[in-house]
This record gives structure tokens, sequence and C-alpha cells, in this order.
């Protein structure tokens, strides 16, 4: 199959099913918000080495090595910018489930969380514009699209940081309520993200088919080097193994949701990006159960009490 063929792709989503796409985000990142409280955001301030560390290999060291990752194995140039578009994007909804059972921090998992979500605000649309402009089978793509990153901060801020910020409110000031509506939101939220990317699948189905194969490889790697950068990050700085487990988690689990939403709001639903982000989507399930397997199975030389709230939450 040529791969440039994917570049010329579409994938087709409605302006209701875009309308829809865009609440589901923003419904599953209010559910994700009354998870947290304000102490995970105190935590950060009180020791703030672990989690900033974190947030260095989310938002600087992967976008940084996603780009050199694309020059050495030269993708199609719309898989290329999708692998991008993942790199910019925060932690995925699934990271503290998948630290707990891998037995790291996940105190330090949910607080990466918290920060992460306020940061992606800023810098998923200054790490692609960014990195998608200095690779130069990506940037004719951002110049066609006439991509404008303050577009694309108000797009994130909207599904993004109104979510975070009523969520806090609501746990804040109506815990009680928050605690009851807290899990049957979070499924429900699911369950409406999944039938409207369900949709826009079954519309597609012949086109990630037929190109599904073409981002495998590229999604492995790809995956792989973001729980590495995670993990190393963790353990040059110094960090603990437990600390290590939840940074090589959090970046490993990308909101691959965000980056749909940014794909049809932007970039009319190209088919390379499109694949590749619903391929991760799949995949870094897969490699998260895959990685928490892998540690759990490892002797941890302190021991924590951390995983009781985590564990009460799912």
């Amino acid at each position: 199959m040529d791969m440039a063929a994917v570049d010329q792709v579409r994938l087709n989503f409605n302006p209701q099913g875009l309308f829809a796409l865009n609440a589901a985000i923003g419904l599953m990142m209010l559910g994700v918000a009354l998870d947290l409280k304000l102490d995970d955001f105190r935590r950060v301030l009180k020791a703030p080495r672990a989690p900033m560390i974190g947030i260095l290999a989310q938002f600087l060291l992967l976008p940084a090595f996603t780009f050199l990752l694309t020059l050495v194995i030269r993708p199609a140039p719309s898989i290329a910018i999708g692998m991008i578009l993942v790199a910019s994007c925060p932690g995925g909804n699934l990271s503290n489930l998948m630290t707990y059972l891998a037995k790291g921090s996940t105190a330090l998992s949910i607080s990466m969380t918290a920060v992460s979500t306020i940061v992606a605000v800023f810098m998923t649309p200054l790490n692609l514009s960014v990195w998608g402009s200095l690779n130069p089978a990506t940037a004719p793509i951002l110049r066609k699209v006439s991509l404008s990153p303050v577009d694309v901060f108000f797009t994130i801020f909207v599904i993004l940081g109104i979510p975070l910020a009523l969520g806090l409110t609501l746990s804040r000031i109506f815990p009680t309520l928050a605690d009851r509506v807290r899990k049957p939101f979070k499924i429900v939220s699911l369950l409406f993200f999944i039938a409207i990317v369900g949709g826009a699948l079954a519309a597609n189905w012949r086109n990630f088919i037929d190109y599904v194969g073409l981002v495998m490889i590229a999604v492995f790697l790809h995956n792989l080097l973001a729980l590495n950068i995670g993990w190393w990050s963790g353990r040059i700085a110094g960090l603990s193994e437990k600390d290590s487990r939840a940074v090589s988690i959090e970046v490993g689990i990308q909101n691959s949701a965000l980056g749909l939403v940014l794909i049809f709001n932007f970039f009319e639903g190209l088919g390379g990006m499109a694949i590749v982000t619903a391929w991760w989507g799949v995949w870094h399930i897969i490699a998260g159960l895959g990685a928490a397997a892998f540690f759990s199975r490892r002797a941890l030389p302190e021991n924590t009490h951390d995983e009781l709230r985590v564990a009460q939450k799912w």
C-alpha cells in the first residue's frame, strides 16, 4: 500500500457529531475533576520536585523526542503530525488507575494529572505548533490549515479548563454530592464518549481497516519511547521506584481523546492523524496494563498507603 495515500484520506464527521465529541470529552474531564481535590495541587507546592520532573518529561522531553522519532522512522506526514499531536497532549484519564495497578505512587500520579491538565491548556498548542513546524514533512500541513495556537488554546480551555474548574468547585462546595455522583458520572460520560467515537469509527470503518496497519509500528515505538522517557527521567533525577513508576505511566498514557477533538476541529479529520490517534487510544491501554503487570512483579524498596485512595475511587 502507498503510504502517501493516507495523507489524502479525510474521515467523515458531521457538525452535530463534532459538537457531541466536544461535549463528551468535556463531560469526561468534569468526571476526572470530581476526583481531584485542592490538596492535590497543594501537594505539588509542598513537594514540587517529583511532579515537576514528571511535567518536564511530559511536555518537554516527550514532544522533543517524538519529533526526533518522526525524523528517524519517517512515517507519512499526516502520521508524523499525529504522533506530534499525541505527544503534545496531557496524560490520559486512566493513568491513576494504571499507576495503582503498577504499585506506583498514586498520590504523585493524581498530582501530575491535576497539574498537567492546567499546563496542557498552554503547552499542547505550543508544542504542536513548534515541533510540527520544525519537521519539514509536517510543516506544510500546519501552513495549509493555518493553525492558530490561540484558537487551539481557546478550544482546549473550553473542553479542559472550564470542566476542571467546575469539577473542583463542585467538590469543594458540595463534597457529599460529588462523592455520590462521581463514579456513575464517570461511567456515563465514558460510555457517551465511546458511543460517539464508535459511531465515527463505524462511518469510517473501511478507511480505518485499510490504514491502521501503517500506524501500528509507529504507535508501538512511540508509546515505548514515552514509557521509557518517564521512567528514566525519574530514575536519573533520583526519584524513588514508586515515583518513577508513576511518572513512566503518566507520560506513557496520553489523552488521545483530546487529540481526536483537535483533529476534527482543526484538521478536518486528516486520515493519518486521526488513525494514529485513535489507535493510540487503544494501544496505550494495552501497553499501560502491560507496564503495570511488569512493574507489579518487581519488589519495592519502600511501602506507602496512598494506593487506598485510588482503590476506593475505582
